[in-house]
């Protein structure tokens, strides 16, 4: 798709990216990095959960906002419009308004559909029925994949076993639309990064990967939500890299350096761009605190220096 022209000006610095001592982009400056990158930016929607699920901002604005961080693919969340996944005139607008952005529709998040690794058998071919309507509706979107989350497991083995058989018939429902089944290291056995390499090596289909993410590496937490056992996160990324078909950037808290105060963004893409990955790498500002919209500028921007010195 091509780019859309911008006129060329200076985004105002936001208070956030004003108390470091790297300056913000300018949307000129961004045009001309962009064909620099290896990659393409899109923007996750979860990265507007706050605004979203406050009704400050409606899904079918997302595309328009995307646009105005010059991100070129969307990566929907199905939370955010959880009961359209059927209603073809709804999906129809979503598909105007990214195409009169100039803006890619790339992936659909999938979420509260039931567990895929759940060992009730029961329970879980529902969770792979419930699934079937979103991959629908990725196709008619024109993205290339939806993401699934693979939870539920208790016990290693039998999770494994539930779940081959679940992204098995996912990708064989999925493969004659062309949309690619991808799974997310997002929380328990997932986020073990070589639990999940050797699902990708077990699950014998060609449109079933991987979209690793910066950071959810926690395998475990407690009632306090906070995290008891963590998965080593180069190490992980590291070994479910290989089976990417898409990328997260996470990104919480930043210094005031502008650097992610818990992830080597550098380190990341570096190992990104030597596996010979050039797709889209999608913004994730992830947190429940401060302003969205710097936080999406300071990831992005970060995301920018680290790619052009990887």
């Amino acid at each position: 798709m091509q780019r859309r022209k911008f006129i060329s000006k200076t985004l105002q610095a936001t208070s956030l990216v004003a108390m470091t001592s790297i300056p913000a982009f300018g949307m000129s400056d961004l045009n001309f990095l962009n064909k620099d990158l290896f990659f393409k930016i899109s923007l996750a929607q979860w990265s507007f959960h706050n605004a979203l699920r406050s009704g400050k901002m409606d899904n079918l604005d997302f595309a328009g906002k995307a646009r105005s961080f010059n991100c070129e693919g969307l990566e929907y969340v199905n939370q955010f419009f959880m009961d359209k996944a059927q209603d073809k005139k709804y999906l129809a607008e979503m598909n105007n308004r990214a195409l009169s952005e100039g803006v890619e529709n790339v992936l659909l998040m999938i979420d509260r559909e039931g567990q895929l690794a759940d060992v009730d058998s029961k329970k879980r071919l529902q969770a792979i029925e419930n699934h079937f309507k979103w991959i629908d509706a990725a196709h008619f979107l024109g993205c290339h994949a939806i993401r699934v989350n693979l939870g539920g497991g208790v016990e290693k083995e039998e999770a494994t076993k539930a779940a081959l058989d679940s992204l098995q018939q996912l990708s064989d429902y999925s493969k004659d639309s062309g949309i690619s089944i991808l799974v997310e290291n997002h929380g328990g056995f997932s986020s073990d990064g070589l639990w999940l390499s050797n699902i990708m090596k077990n699950v014998a289909r060609e449109n079933c990967g991987t979209l690793p993410d910066f950071g959810n590496f926690c395998i475990q937490k407690n009632k306090e939500r906070e995290c008891i056992e963590e998965y080593d996160k180069y190490k992980g990324f590291a070994e479910i890299l290989p089976f990417a078909k898409g990328v997260s950037a996470k990104a919480i808290a930043f210094d005031q350096e502008g650097n992610e105060t818990t992830i080597d963004y550098l380190k990341m893409m570096k190992m990104v761009k030597d596996s010979g990955y050039t797709g889209f790498v999608g913004i994730e500002f992830g947190t429940d605190k401060g302003n969205e919209e710097e936080g999406i500028k300071l990831t992005r921007d970060l995301l920018i220096r680290a790619g052009l010195q990887a």
